[in-house]
């Protein structure tokens, strides 16, 4: 059902939340269980809010974005943003397939980031409320030839709500060889949005081993293990002090910017499993990522320049969010060792990421 008067609805839809620099006017979706209050937005079929009960009850905004559209059109461009054709990086911008080169224009210290200069996070998706459930299903075609990528793509993103948990399932069919890593991109801060950094956060990453990366941030190729690493997360540990350690890798990341191998499989998938904890111990939030795809990207957001402010009129500075993005490996198609990231004509791409908030 969507009722853009019933402020208890289970799923509600505001036509003209915000609006595009020419005029587009974009919608937002809330979905409603009693525990969860999530807010989708139509422009990158993103996630723009999650209202968390603390263990107190106390609701709070875990998840870093802006009250309107504007900034979502511009440098906010992947805050909680579905990423794509392809998530991360491929190096150059090429690769082959089908014994055909294919170019993405480069937009990151020569390598491609994120699907390109015009990539899925800036479209306007088609959505319409799911049967049956508390969710919202996004939809968009990719023509072929889209930022250099093979192959008319039919996607969609299904974020459904249940009992604290809330489900993204990713589905994609083509018309050519082409290649998909497809992602979401919410920096979380779980005492809430605009409080200040995720340092205190407790973090705990199932993987025994990383991917370490290049100085443009390109994997090398090594499955490096963790053990005696600062990148050794099996246990919870908090993320300031692990990040300012004296090592090479967190310098070239910022902080933590790496892909966690979570499985190691020819055909990149496996059975959805428990992949990270995150839990901030004041409040007593906790995350947990569920996911099927191979790596975790664990992102502390030393990027984040303080240029763009927030919901809660907060300026989002280094580590003030961040993201577990479930995702195939970087640059997996130049690199035959990886999960193969290649979807075909017949088949259909599949996946499913669970984000869990519970307290402590």
């Amino acid at each position: 059902m969507t009722n853009a008067n019933a402020a208890d609805a289970p799923v509600e839809h505001e036509a003209d939340w915000g609006r595009l620099e020419d005029g587009t006017p974009v919608g937002r979706w809330v979905l409603r269980d009693g525990t969860l209050e999530v807010g989708l937005v139509e422009h990158g079929a993103r996630i723009q809010s999650v209202l968390a009960p603390d263990r107190d009850g106390n609701r709070a905004d875990v998840v870093l974005g802006f009250p309107d559209a504007a900034p979502y059109a511009g440098k906010g461009r992947s805050f909680g943003a579905t990423i794509g054709r392809f998530a991360n990086r491929i190096a150059g911008g090429t690769f082959e397939l089908d014994g055909q080169r294919s170019s993405v224009p480069t937009t990151d210290r020569g390598n491609a980031i994120h699907g390109g200069p015009h990539p899925f996070s800036e479209k306007l998706w088609t959505a319409h409320p799911v049967d049956g459930v508390c969710g919202v299903r996004f939809s968009l075609f990719s023509p072929d030839g889209d930022n250099g990528f093979p192959g008319g793509l039919s996607v969609h993103v299904t974020y459904a709500l249940h009992e604290g948990t809330l489900t993204i399932t990713y589905s994609a069919t083509t018309d050519a060889p082409t290649v998909l890593n497809l992602t979401n991109h919410a920096y979380v801060d779980l005492a809430g949005e605009g409080s200040g950094t995720i340092d205190a956060h407790l973090v705990q990453v199932h993987a025994d081993r990383f991917l370490p990366v290049d100085e443009t941030a390109l994997p090398t190729g090594e499955f490096r293990p963790v053990a005696d690493t600062p990148f050794d997360l099996r246990e919870a540990v908090p993320v300031g002090y692990r990040v300012e350690l004296d090592d090479e890798q967190l310098h070239r990341g910022k902080g933590f910017d790496h892909c966690y191998v979570l499985a190691d499989v020819p055909g990149g998938a496996r059975p959805p499993a428990l992949a990270a904890v995150v839990t901030e111990p004041v409040s007593g939030r906790v995350l947990e990522v569920r996911t099927d795809q191979p790596g975790i990207q664990f992102f502390t957001g030393g990027s984040l320049a303080g240029t763009l402010v927030g919901k809660a009129g907060s300026a989002y500075g280094p580590r003030t969010g961040l993201a577990l993005e479930t995702q195939a490996f970087p640059d997996a198609p130049n690199h035959p060792e990886f999960p193969t990231t290649v979807l075909l004509p017949g088949e259909e791409f599949r996946s499913v990421t669970e984000l869990r908030f519970l307290v402590a």
